[in-house]
């Protein structure tokens, strides 16, 4: 392994080592929290205490990764129904150990085979957006579904009914609502009231939960037992479909609400055409790691991919820390020019996954860089399938708006299986609508795709489609060292979450930083914009007046992301980490802190 560079003083950490030991929350009190746990048998890191200790008591049973990330991300769906769900989607990447091979899941929802380049235009112009959002029309087919029945199937080791165990009884127990909570929903209030199922749901006697009280989902409890008798099948060509596919087509508002709810397109047909990609990760080499991510629909993957290619021609361990974060910000510029312009769903246009990873480009790219100043955003994006040294092809494309909503939760077990899995529903609330009497959220995925083309007389990836996945930039990672698992990482934030997992992977290998003092530190995420957004304690740093003498500019942004990852010691102990802070800070746990 590469020998960890001096831990630069403006980003040390003082660190407390906590090993915690989680159990399931009873009603009227939640579990601990930890941002940091050490130990063996396996680890489990997510946003919540209940979704943690779920994760854990699977694998305390004898259930692999696989079987604890399934577990994880149904409690999430209980605790966490603004951000995740059965009515969403995602991305799951996979470590076997046994084979030592890396793959992935594309478990992204997908519009109706109905929908076409028009689906957000009324009179040939854009809809509003929060119009949009709040819409049928927004509703993509949920893959969350099929993505753990699948990932069950090809590694798991225990039945769908049995690892839904844990989060039914929450559901049914109830959960203690936190201020995070409480927060998120007065986010929403004003739309949820408007529909009945979800105000009787999350807003109880019409008036936001109280911190400290105790939230049940019944409904949802028995949608999971309904899922675990009769599978998945109930959802993609059965009565749980039949329920999502009218509340699509018939959004159920409050008619004295006023509100004007657009009906969607999808239906039980889409529902049973949805499919599972079990596709291939990107991969690139950085400094001897293989850095395996997710493929395009997602743009994770490529992009992350390609800014550690751009940033392999420096020595960022040697660079002082103003030079380290100008050269990460002039990446993620270069990365997200050329993400902007090529990536979208594969099968509906082509994508240059390999080329854009390709060392050669990385190399005509990176020449793009100076030390000296910043570059000038929007920056135009380079041609992968013929790199030219500081080439670029055509005009600039700007990035399309993404929730900052999802969530992430990484795990690993005894047997050194690993998965980093990241699951959404879009926007925090999703489209705001509740399927009446199953108790979840339905996602607007939809709006993820570009309402009209970009950039006018440039081709756009990322346009409506029969059947299409828009464009995610959802970044779960897996790192290996030699081929054995070095960490696994990843983040909600919509776009943001490429810049988020990029930082951690590079305080984490380059910077001397601890997993979790990589997750803790202050983030800044630049996007092929004027100015970069950056948290509060990015903007205190004292190098902040020496990259703005450089040329970078700053626009203030109170939280980005919610990272969560493993690491495997040479020792063979597990370490999981979770943020300290943001989202009311995260969850970390291990099935035994010692032997």
């Amino acid at each position: 392994m590469r020998p960890l560079a001096r831990l630069a003083p403006s980003l040390a950490l003082a660190t407390a080592l906590v090993c915690a030991v989680v159990t399931p929350a009873q009603a009227g009190g939640a579990p601990p929290k930890a941002p940091e746990a050490v130990g063996y048998g396996g680890a489990v890191a997510s946003v919540d205490a209940d979704a943690t200790a779920a994760g854990i008591e699977v694998l305390r049973r004898g259930g692999n990764a696989v079987d604890a990330a399934v577990a994880t991300a149904a409690a999430l769906g209980v605790t966490e129904p603004y951000s995740a769900g059965i009515g969403g989607g995602g991305y799951f990447v996979h470590y076997d150990a046994r084979t030592g091979r890396v793959s992935t899941l594309d478990g992204r929802e997908t519009a109706s085979r109905t929908a076409d380049e028009t689906l957000f235009l009324e009179n040939g112009k854009p809809l509003p957006f929060a119009d949009a959002v709040t819409s049928g029309l927004s509703v993509g087919v949920p893959g969350t579904a099929a993505t753990w029945d699948k990932a069950l199937q090809l590694w798991g080791s225990r039945s769908l009914a049995e690892v839904l165990k844990p989060a039914e009884r929450i559901a049914d127990h109830g959960f203690t609502v936190d201020q995070t909570f409480r927060d998120q929903t007065a986010l929403n209030q004003a739309r949820f009231k408007d529909f009945p199922a979800t105000r009787e749901l999350f807003l109880p006697g019409g008036q936001l939960p109280v911190v400290g009280s105790t939230l049940r989902n019944r409904d949802l409890a028995a949608t999971y037992r309904e899922l675990g008798r009769k599978g998945v099948q109930t959802l993609y060509g059965g009565a749980l479909g039949a329920d999502v596919a009218r509340t699509v087509q018939q959004p159920p508002v409050d008619p004295a609400s006023g509100r004007v709810a657009r009906p969607g397109k999808v239906d039980t047909a889409d529902l049973a055409a949805y499919q599972v990609r079990h596709q291939q990760p990107t991969h690139v080499d950085y400094r001897g790691y293989d850095v395996y991510g997710i493929a395009p629909s997602s743009s994770g993957g490529t992009t992350v991919g390609e800014a550690l290619g751009i940033l392999g021609h420096s020595d960022l361990g040697a660079l002082d820390s103003t030079q380290y974060y100008h050269r990460f910000l002039e990446a993620s510029r270069i990365a997200f020019a050329d993400r902007n312009r090529w990536v979208g769903d594969p099968r509906f246009s082509t994508v240059p996954t390999r080329q854009l990873l390709s060392p050669e480009y990385a190399a005509s790219r990176a020449c793009l860089i100076s030390p000296e100043h910043a570059l000038t955003s929007p920056l135009a994006p380079g041609d992968p399938y013929h790199p030219a040294p500081c080439a670029s092809s055509g005009p600039a494309v700007t990035e399309t708006y993404e929730g900052p909503s999802t969530t992430h939760l990484t795990v690993a077990d005894r047997w050194g299986n690993v998965v980093a899995y990241t699951l959404t529903i879009e926007q925090t609330g999703g489209s705001g609508i509740t399927v009446p009497g199953r108790g979840f959220l339905l996602n607007n995925e939809l709006t993820d795709f570009s309402f009209t083309p970009n950039t006018p007389g440039v081709p756009d990836p990322n346009l409506p489609g029969p059947g299409k996945r828009p464009r995610s930039s959802i970044s779960p990672t897996i790192v290996l060292h030699d081929g054995k698992p070095f960490i696994a990482a990843g983040s909600p934030g919509g776009a943001t979450i490429i810049t988020t997992v990029l930082q951690v992977l590079l305080g984490r290998i380059d910077r001397g930083l601890t997993l979790e003092q990589a997750i803790a530190a202050p983030r800044a995420s630049q996007r092929n914009a004027a100015t970069t957004a950056a948290e509060p304690g990015f903007l205190a740093l004292p190098e902040r007046a020496r990259l703005e003498a450089l040329g970078q500019a700053f626009a203030a942004n109170p939280e980005i992301g919610a990272a969560t990852g493993v690491e495997r010691l040479p020792d063979g102990r597990w370490v999981a980490a979770a943020e300290p802070v943001r989202r009311g800070g995260g969850s970390a746990a291990v099935v035994h802190p010692s032997r």
